[in-house]
Parts: structure tokens; C-alpha cells; sequence
């Protein structure tokens, strides 16, 4: 039997989009994900980005890989019902930790996060990987959008530098255009949310979200998680994040002191 969060429903929805909606994933960690996210804007780690250009209107801090250092991230990877989750839907027998990652968006911030797919950043392939979005307040315009099925298009998307607007890797034929999902009528996903619900969603989903025209803040809370066939794999250029030193080989499971096993069963 699924995890009570989840129906059968969500497993066949999982299954064919790519990306379903899990109501109160973090209902129980709310506060522990605010203080978190506190902490981790008053104390930015090595990877923390603005990403706003002069001029434009707002705030849009993010940071990612700082489970290990901010405490209330730490308890959350552990406590939270993520991993059990993450392996019902992903038909994993183990979750592996990779990363967390928090988003910002004050008041008034205008600009929109734009479409990408994560897998392409990352240092990681399979077919059994997810990621958790989930919003720490209210949200309605500014929730994360997705275009089901993307997970299985057969090349991946160009991957950009939000700031510059760049191509993130030298070789940029190896991968598709960003396309326009609005324009192109693509199948979007979103969803009015509450804190501590989640979208669940695979590393290779085209995803975005709009920019924060409310008059309260977008907290957002990451988890990215690997199960069973998961490898490493090299790409062209830095990978985001970096992990620098890992010493890992291609086809090789990441290593576990670095990426800690959070369910096996």
C-alpha cells in the first residue's frame, strides 16, 4: 500500500506526467522549513545567487546544499515523510539524499523563473529521481508550473544561466531549444497551495514560475532525491551544484558519506 499522502491515482499520475501534487508532504515541518529558510538568508551559503538584473523590481535570493549546516533543514530531511514518499512514487527500494535548495521571492518581484529542466545541471541520470517544491506561504500566481510528460522528451533542454541568460555548457547542439510552453499550448501543471504542500516532480519535468505580484513574500523549500538507478554521469562543463572533489566515476551510485541513504527497504 502507498504512503497514506498518496492514492493509486497519484502513482499512475506520477507515472504518465511526470509531476502530481501532494497535499501537507511538509505540513508538519512548516515552521522548522521557516526558520530554516531564516537562517539561511541571514547566513548565505557559497552558492547563494540574486537573481535579479539592475533596475528590475524585487528580490529573488536562492541557495542550495545547506541541509548539512542549517539544522532545521537537517531534521526536516530526516523527519519528513519525503523519503517514504519519494520511494512509493518513484518504485524505489532506496532514497539517496542530493540536495536541498530554497527560493525567494519578495513582493513585487516581477521577474519570472524561467522554464528549465533540472537534470541537465546536475551530475546525475536514471529514470528514478524527484524533486519536492513546496511553498512556505499561500500561493496562487506565483506556484511552480510544470509541462507534464517533458520527462520524456528524447533530447534534453538547453540549460541557461538565470542571471546572464547564457548557455550554461559549452555545446549547446547537444540539447533543444527552451521552448515557450505558453505559446506552444504544452500541457501546464499548477496549482493553488498551501504551505507545506508539495509538488512532486522529475528531474528531467520542464518547470518554471511567474513572478510575485503579492503583497506577501514566496517562500519556496526544495528536496532532491535519487532512488535505485541513479548514477553519476560527466557533462560538458561545471555541473550546478558543483560538488567539487567528489572523485566519482561515470555510471558509478553517488557516494553515500557525501549523499546519505534516507530509506532503504
Amino acid at each position: 500500500m502507498p504512503h497514506p499522502l498518496l492514492t493509486v491515482d497519484d502513482i499512475a499520475t506520477w507515472e504518465r506526467d511526470g509531476v502530481v501534487l501532494i497535499r501537507g508532504l511538509f505540513a508538519d515541518q512548516v515552521d522548522l522549513i521557516r526558520q530554516g529558510i531564516e537562517e539561511n538568508m541571514r547566513h548565505p551559503g557559497e552558492y547563494a545567487a540574486e537573481n535579479l538584473k539592475p533596475g528590475e523590481s524585487g528580490r529573488f535570493f536562492d541557495d542550495y546544499c545547506n541541509w548539512q549546516r542549517i539544522e532545521p533543514f537537517a531534521r526536516v530531511v530526516h523527519e519528513s515523510p519525503a523519503a517514504q514518499v519519494a520511494a512509493d512514487l518513484m518504485q524505489s527500494r532506496r532514497v539517496q539524499m542530493f540536495h536541498d535548495h530554497v527560493l525567494v521571492k519578495e513582493p513585487g518581484t516581477a521577474k519570472a523563473t524561467p522554464w528549465h529542466q533540472d537534470a541537465p545541471y546536475y551530475f546525475v541520470t536514471g529514470e528514478q529521481t524527484i524533486s519536492f517544491w513546496s511553498p512556505m506561504d499561500p500561493v496562487s500566481d506565483a506556484t511552480l508550473r510544470c509541462v507534464a510528460g517533458s520527462h520524456r522528451w528524447p533530447r534534453p533542454v538547453l540549460p541557461t544561466r538565470w542571471l546572464a541568460e547564457t548557455g550554461f555548457y559549452p555545446d549547446s547542439d547537444a540539447f533543444m531549444p527552451v521552448p515557450d510552453p505558453d505559446a506552444d499550448g504544452m500541457p501546464i501543471r499548477e496549482w493553488t497551495m498551501a504551505p507545506g504542500d508539495a509538488v512532486a516532480f522529475d528531474f528531467r519535468i520542464l518547470h518554471g514560475a511567474r513572478g510575485n505580484h503579492a503583497a506577501r513574500r514566496r517562500r519556496a523549500f526544495s528536496l532532491r532525491l535519487l532512488g535505485d538507478d541513479a548514477r553519476y554521469v560527466e557533462r560538458p562543463g561545471r555541473t550546478s551544484p558543483p560538488f567539487p572533489g567528489h572523485g566519482m566515476q561515470p555510471g558509478q551510485r553517488l557516494r553515500e558519506d557525501w549523499f546519505p541513504v534516507l530509506l532503504e527497504r
